[in-house]
């Protein structure tokens, strides 16, 4: 079955071109479609706190990406939403944790569309005045983010896993971080990370590389750039996790829970193994695994619960998160599973089920000019393709799988974070 898919997709694959800039351009043609989609992705996100560019270092305040985000659609003429609005494109933008993306929608007028992107994104426009608006406006999300359960457990393990890995920070920062930004500082990072060479444009649906090369003459990405690497700082990380537990109190219906285990950072453009821990997650308590069906049928569980595999530079931990009456049984339940598995392998039918659902998901991917945009960005930002990944998963195994978790999900490098019902203001407790 991969074999066939490949060799498919290698027929009909992504159109790749680097520009004299220093871009990557990756086009799937999709003519069938009405519509069209495009992503321009940076290698920055809220963990580029501490880099060095040439012989100067910077260190930043949490949420400069986010709040860069915000600002990218400003300048002197206005909102850039405004004139995505006037051709009919629907506009949006996400920061997270290594990466900002900026997205539109079209079924028409796509060369006005691209050259707005690729002209707000190459002419940015800050001011102090700007800056002290937009503050305002971030600190309200920020205080939205606090509210949210799902999203203060991923906080709080990534507090507890890590001493001083930017991750431990929330993309947005805290608005006493976010006071802290100048529209010097904005402008440094766009010199930094906003560089031609540093970024992806991902072009799927009722166009060609024809046309989104030419959007980007017309924006001047056609022309070299001098090529600018910036080098991110990090601190050395030992595998034992800061903190091994930490509770909150928050309005919410039941008991919150999270598991984090602390891993060994994986190098830069790996992502077979991040693929395979991923296989791994659904193999120990994914909807089709023993564990999962155990829960589900004791009402320990409802379907939210699971696990993911966090990774970026510096960082990788693998997180189970859910919400249960009997937190303390199921987390119990969960670390019996994982030795469980470690001593006698994973489940071979489960791991052939999981490996094809991986390999469905990417397939289906391809069906959506939104996923499929979104997927080859994703690649493309780790200088992947859609069919180098594809045979990365054809070659794993059940025995890797195994050998994986001889060395991973450890009690040792394990934190866990309880979140417990409670109508006043949240009270923190961590050991």
């Amino acid at each position: 079955m991969f074999d066939d898919q490949i060799t498919a997709l290698e027929c009909a694959a992504d159109q790749w071109r680097t520009l004299p800039s220093g871009l990557t351009v990756v086009v799937r043609p999709m003519p069938e479609y009405s519509g069209t989609h495009a992503i321009l992705a940076t290698r920055f996100g809220s963990i580029d706190r501490n880099f060095r560019l040439g012989e100067q270092e910077f260190s930043l305040p949490a949420g400069v990406a986010h709040f860069l985000e915000h600002k990218m659609f400003e300048d002197e003429e206005g909102d850039a939403f405004a004139k995505f609005a006037k051709t009919g494109a629907n506009a949006n933008a996400f920061t997270s944790f290594d990466r900002t993306c900026y997205v539109f929608t079209a079924t028409e007028q796509l060369d006005e569309g691209l050259d707005v992107l690729l002209g707000m994104v190459t002419h940015p426009y800050f001011t102090q005045g700007t800056i002290d608006k937009e503050q305002g406006i971030i600190g309200q999300e920020i205080k939205m983010y606090e509210d949210n359960p799902d999203w203060r457990l991923i906080t709080g393990l990534c507090e507890c896993l890590y001493y001083e890995h930017p991750i431990r920070s929330d993309i947005a920062g805290t608005c006493e971080s976010i006071a802290q930004i100048t529209p010097e500082m904005l402008y440094a990072c766009c010199d930094a990370f906003y560089a031609p060479g540093n970024m992806v444009l991902a072009v799927a649906g009722r166009t060609s590389m024809e046309q989104v090369v030419a959007a980007c003459a017309r924006a001047g990405l056609d022309a070299p750039r001098p090529e600018k690497r910036p080098v991110r700082l990090w601190a050395e990380e030992p595998l034992t996790p800061a903190a091994t537990s930490k509770t909150i109190r928050m309005a919410v219906a039941k008991p919150c829970f999270g598991l984090g285990f602390k891993e060994k950072p994986l190098p830069a453009g790996d992502l077979r193994d991040e693929l395979l821990y991923d296989i791994l997650c659904g193999c120990i308590c994914g909807g089709m695994s023993p564990l999962y069906r155990r829960l589900y049928d004791q009402g320990l569980v409802n379907p939210g619960f699971g696990g993911e595999v966090l990774r970026v530079d510096g960082c990788c931990c693998i997180l189970f998160t859910g919400e249960s009456e009997q937190p303390d049984e199921v987390c119990r339940m969960l670390c019996e599973e994982i030795e469980r598995v470690r001593a006698e392998g994973v489940d071979r039918e489960v791991f052939t089920l999981y490996k094809n659902v991986k390999y469905g998901q990417m397939m289906e991917n391809l069906e959506n000019v939104e996923d499929a945009a979104g997927q080859i960005a994703d690649f493309a930002l780790s200088n992947q393709t859609v069919v180098q990944q594809i045979a990365a998963l054809a070659d794993l195994t059940a025995e890797d799988a195994d050998r994986a978790m001889a060395e991973i999900l450890r009690p040792e490098r394990m934190a866990r974070m309880d979140i417990l019902p409670d109508g006043s203001a949240p009270e923190e407790e961590e050991e």
